[in-house]
C-alpha cells in the first residue's frame, strides 16, 4: 500500500513540453499532478514557429524514446532526411541521412502542433493544469519548468504563410548570424525563418533582414502574412539541478544544446527523470539520473560550442564540405557529439570561456524593445520569490541569473 505522502499531488511550474512530460509520468504512475502555467494556454510564446526535435544524439530514433516515456505521438512530426548549407559565400552544399535527422514540429496554441498535443494527453490522463495561475512557491517540493533563466542566444524571425514547396535550408554566416546560424523552413504552406545569434545581439533587426534577403535570393523564398517573433535561449551544465526537494527541468536548469539550440528532446526528458525521482521520493537521485543520460551530450555541445564559436567563416566552410561528403549526415552528427578523449580534454577550456551569459553591453537606446532588452527587464515579481537554484550551485563564475524568453 502506497504511503499517505506518496499520495499528496505533486505541483509542477510550467506547462512547456518539459513540464507536460513530467505531469505524464506522474499521472501515468497513479498520482495527481497540478500544473501552473502562468499564460492562458500552452504555448503561448509560440505563432505556429515551425522548430526541431533532434535525431542523432539518441541510440533510439527520438519519437521511439518519446514513446517509450508514455508521451504518445498524436502532434504533427515530419521526418527531415536531407537539407541544403549555404557558406558565407552562398555555396550550396546538400546533406542526406537514411534515418531522421530531425522531426520538424509546430509550437503553439492551435490544433496539431506539440503543445497542444501534450496538453490533450495531459487533461485525458487526469492532470490537473491551472492557467493564469503564476506559481511563486513550492514549500513541499515540486518541479520547476518555466524556461530558461539566461540568454545566451537570440533568435529572431517570422512566421508566414506560403506556397513554396517544403524545403529545409541553413545557412552558416557571421553577416547573416554571428556565431551562429540562419535557417528557413518549409512545410506544409507554412514556413519560418530566422537569425539565431550569439553575439551583437542589439543588431538583431539588420540580421534578420539580411537573412530574409539571403534566402530569397538562395532559396526563392515567399511569405505571405509574416508574424516577426523573437526569443531567448540558454545552455550550460549545472553543478546540480536540485534545490532541497525542488528539482528544475529543461531550460529552467540550462539543458540545451549549447552548439545549435536543440532543447525540446532534452526537455521532456528531464521532466521524465525528474518526476520518476520525485516519485520514488528520493529527489537526490534525479542529479545522478540526468548526468548519466544527458551529461555527456550537455559538455560535449560546450565543447562544439566552443570549437564552432573559434571556426570563423572559413571555418564554417570546411565543417558544411565535412557533413555534406559524409555517406550519412546523422551518423557524421552522431559523431561530432560524441564524448570523446579529445573533448574531454578541451572540456576545461571551453567551460572557461563558453558560460551561461548574463550580461550584455548596455543598449544605447532607452526604450529599445530588442529580444535581448526584453529578456534583461523582466516585469517585477514578488521579491521574497525565488524558484531557481542558487547561482552557486549552479554556475559559481556567473553572476545572478535573468529570466528570459525561449526560442524554443
Amino acid at each position: 500500500m502506497p504511503s499517505a505522502a506518496i499520495l499528496q499531488p505533486l505541483h509542477i511550474v510550467g506547462a512547456g513540453p518539459a513540464g507536460l512530460a513530467a505531469a505524464l509520468t506522474v499521472a501515468r504512475a497513479g498520482q495527481q499532478a497540478i500544473v501552473h502555467e502562468q499564460r492562458c494556454d500552452v504555448g503561448g510564446r509560440f505563432h505556429g514557429d515551425l522548430q526541431g526535435i533532434e535525431n542523432w544524439t539518441t541510440h533510439r530514433d527520438a519519437l521511439e524514446e518519446l514513446d517509450a516515456l508514455g508521451i504518445s505521438l498524436k502532434f504533427e512530426a515530419r521526418p527531415v532526411r536531407e537539407g541544403v548549407f549555404f557558406d558565407p559565400v552562398g555555396k550550396e552544399y546538400r546533406y542526406s541521412s537514411s534515418d531522421p535527422l530531425f522531426y520538424l514540429v509546430r509550437r503553439g496554441s492551435t490544433a496539431g502542433t506539440l503543445d497542444t498535443a501534450l496538453k490533450q494527453q495531459a487533461l485525458e490522463a487526469g492532470v490537473e493544469i491551472r492557467f493564469g495561475q503564476p506559481c511563486a512557491r513550492l514549500p513541499h517540493g515540486g518541479i520547476v519548468a518555466g524556461g530558461p533563466r539566461g540568454a545566451d542566444v537570440i533568435a529572431v524571425g517570422y512566421v508566414f504563410e506560403t506556397d513554396q514547396a517544403d524545403g529545409v535550408y541553413a545557412a552558416l554566416s557571421d553577416r547573416l548570424a554571428p556565431k551562429g546560424y540562419a535557417y528557413l523552413l518549409i512545410c506544409g504552406g507554412r514556413g519560418t525563418v530566422a537569425s539565431c545569434l550569439f553575439e551583437d545581439f542589439h543588431n538583431e533587426r539588420m540580421y534578420l533582414e539580411r537573412a530574409v534577403e539571403f534566402f530569397q535570393s538562395r532559396a526563392g523564398l515567399t511569405m505571405r502574412n509574416a508574424v516577426r517573433f523573437g526569443g531567448a535561449g540558454n545552455a550550460m551544465v549545472p553543478k546540480t539541478a536540485r534545490q532541497g526537494s525542488i528539482l528544475f527541468v529543461g531550460e529552467a536548469a540550462g539543458f540545451q544544446d549549447a552548439l545549435w539550440g536543440f532543447g525540446i528532446r532534452i526537455g521532456m526528458l528531464s521532466g521524465h527523470l525528474a518526476a520518476r525521482a520525485l516519485l520514488e521520493k528520493h529527489p537526490e537521485s534525479y542529479d545522478r539520473a540526468w548526468r548519466a543520460r544527458l551529461g555527456g551530450l550537455l559538455r560535449t555541445s560546450i565543447v562544439n560550442r566552443y570549437a564552432f564559436a573559434r571556426m570563423g567563416d572559413r571555418g564554417y566552410s570546411r565543417l558544411m564540405r565535412g557533413i555534406a561528403h559524409c555517406r550519412d549526415a546523422r551518423r557524421w552528427l552522431a559523431g561530432h557529439y560524441a564524448p570523446g578523449w579529445s573533448k574531454l580534454a578541451l572540456l576545461p577550456i571551453a567551460r572557461r570561456v563558453v558560460r551561461s551569459r548574463r550580461a550584455a553591453p548596455a543598449c544605447p537606446d532607452a526604450g529599445c524593445d530588442c529580444t535581448w532588452c526584453r529578456a534583461s527587464h523582466p516585469p517585477v515579481r514578488d521579491a521574497r520569490v525565488s524558484l531557481r537554484p542558487s547561482q552557486q550551485e549552479l554556475c559559481p563564475a556567473s553572476p545572478e541569473p535573468l529570466p528570459a524568453r525561449n526560442p524554443g
